[in-house]
Parts: C-alpha cells; sequence; structure tokens
C-alpha cells in the first residue's frame, strides 16, 4: 500500500520518514566530525563537500515529504491516548518538519556566505541567491549548530515516545511507522 489509510501508514510515508531519519543522523555524526577538522587533515575538504551536498539531497526530500504530508491523509492516533499526548505529538511533529528546514536554510546560508554556489556531488550547482553580508557565516553557523543540537534532542524524544507505546502501551503506534498495515 502506497498511500496512507485512517489507520496505517502507506510505504512512501514510511520511505520518507526513515530516509530522513537515516540521513539526518548521519548528517549530525558528520557534523560533528567535520568540525574537528584542521586544515591539513585530509577529509578537510572532502567531508564538507559530502555534508553539503547530502544536506540539499535532504532539503529535496523533506519539501517532497511536506508535499506528500499536505495531499495525502495522516492515520488516525491509536485509540487509548490521553487527549494531552496527542496534542504534544503534534506539535513533536510540527517541530520535526520546522527544525530540519531551519538547518537547511541555515546550512545554505553558510555555504553561499562567500556568493559561491554549492556543488551537489559535482553533479549540479545551487546557486548563492542573497548577497553577501558581514558576519553572516558565523551567525547562520551559530543557528545551525543550535538547532542541529535541538533536532536531535527532539528526535531521541520522538524515538523514545514511539518506544513508549511500543513496549509501555503495547499499541501499534510504532509497527504503523515499520511495517504499516498488518
Amino acid at each position: 500500500m502506497m498511500r496512507n489509510t485512517q489507520d496505517n501508514y502507506g510505504w512512501a510515508s514510511r520511505s520518507l520518514h526513515w530516509l530522513v531519519a537515516l540521513a539526518a543522523t548521519g548528517l549530525f555524526g558528520l557534523g560533528l566530525y567535520m568540525v574537528e577538522l584542521t586544515y591539513y587533515d585530509a577529509n578537510y575538504q572532502t567531508f564538507p563537500h559530502w555534508h553539503k551536498s547530502i544536506g540539499i539531497i535532504v532539503a529535496m526530500i523533506m519539501i517532497t515529504r511536506l508535499m506528500w504530508r499536505l495531499f495525502t491523509i495522516t492515520p488516525d492516533p491509536v485509540a487509548g491516548g490521553k487527549p494531552w499526548e496527542h496534542k504534544v505529538a503534534s506539535l513533536v511533529h510540527f517541530i520535526l518538519y520546522a527544525l530540519p528546514f531551519a538547518l537547511i536554510i541555515s546550512g545554505y546560508l553558510i555555504s553561499t556566505a562567500d556568493g559561491r554556489s554549492i556543488s551537489v556531488f559535482d553533479l549540479f550547482e545551487v546557486p548563492a541567491l542573497f548577497p553577501s553580508v558581514k558576519g553572516m557565516e558565523d551567525i547562520a553557523g551559530l543557528i545551525h549548530e543550535i538547532v542541529a543540537w535541538s533536532l536531535a534532542s527532539f528526535v531521541v524524544l520522538h524515538a523514545l515516545a514511539a518506544l513508549k507505546h511500543h513496549f509501555i502501551d503495547k499499541d501499534r503506534t510504532l509497527l504503523r511507522m515499520i511495517k504499516g498495515a498488518n
């Protein structure tokens, strides 16, 4: 089943979810490693190039994911949850969409602060659209770091909530995102 139903996530939603989760986790780890590189490190040029390229691809996937979410139904919450849990879950899901876009924008501003475009695996270029502003790279870099740690924190919260649903509540919330319909 490709599309979502009232009860389950289709394979398109599940695939986009796990693709972004995997890429975001990898980008976070790569970003942590990258900031420790020195000019003379063999990966000083390579890893930032990969980070930017994967980040642009994640941006395209996130746009696809947002469009998919806007134009397909979202399964109803699993029965038995408390109203406050549904409200918190909705807020966290909104944040899990907003923070990646904030990361993408701040990363774009860091990468194009000098007026150069971003090469995506040497396949195509994403142009610098804004004029260079003094200090833009530093400000965008600080925002990028804060948002990255914030996103990581919300991802952990999201994962813990899914595990709570599975092991404590013993409901289908996690299974719906892993395998969809029974």
